[in-house]
């Protein structure tokens, strides 16, 4: 496991500061080094959206080791969720202008419902708030869980976009507000 690499220190109560049932999870900033367990968490995590969308061959769970290891060289922010040395969790971010563009949230199968998701999203948008205005994502139509986590983190339906005979993209937005311009 690469060194701890905190993101956000100050900026909000630790996460999994330990809430009755809530993980202990540290949210870090990903290296090159990570690839392979993020990839392993990010194939268990899409396996049950190909299977939704009948389509093994998703973009996620066709990734290379070496494709993730360029993003996480390159200019891309990419948190990881670690809960007793283990990657649990991770999430993606790049930019165009002002605009984060998110991607690739995830988190093992074990550990779905506990919040984990949540904090990961919020990590990258506390991150990239001043070098953003705005997060956007996407996930498909047939997605329940996902449209109902972005709808609660604060996240808009934009547009809908037809892409395959069984599959439309849901794509969202949030604002972002600069720490210190919240309520006016």
């Amino acid at each position: 496991m690469s060194e701890a690499n905190p993101v956000g220190a100050g900026a909000r109560p630790a996460p999994g500061s330990g809430a009755v049932g809530e993980p202990r999870v540290a949210i870090e900033r990903a290296v090159p080094e990570d690839a392979g367990e993020i990839l392993t968490v990010q194939r268990a995590a899409y396996v049950t959206e190909a299977q939704l969308y009948g389509d093994p061959f998703i973009p996620p769970l066709v990734e290379s080791a070496e494709q993730l290891q360029k993003v996480l060289a390159g200019d891309a922010v990419v948190l990881k969720a670690v809960l007793d040395g283990r990657l649990v969790g991770a999430v993606r971010a790049q930019f165009s202008d002002h605009t984060c563009l998110v991607g690739r949230l995830v988190v093992v199968p074990d550990l779905h419902g506990r919040g984990i998701g949540g904090r990961l999203l919020a990590a990258l948008e506390d991150e990239v708030t001043g070098r953003a205005d705005a997060c956007v994502l996407f996930t498909g139509h047939l997605s329940e869980t996902n449209l109902r986590l972005y709808r609660r983190l604060g996240y808009a339906e934009t547009h809908r976009e037809r892409v395959a005979a069984h599959l439309t993209l849901v794509h969202m937005r949030k604002p972002l507000v600069p720490a210190g311009k919240a309520g006016g």
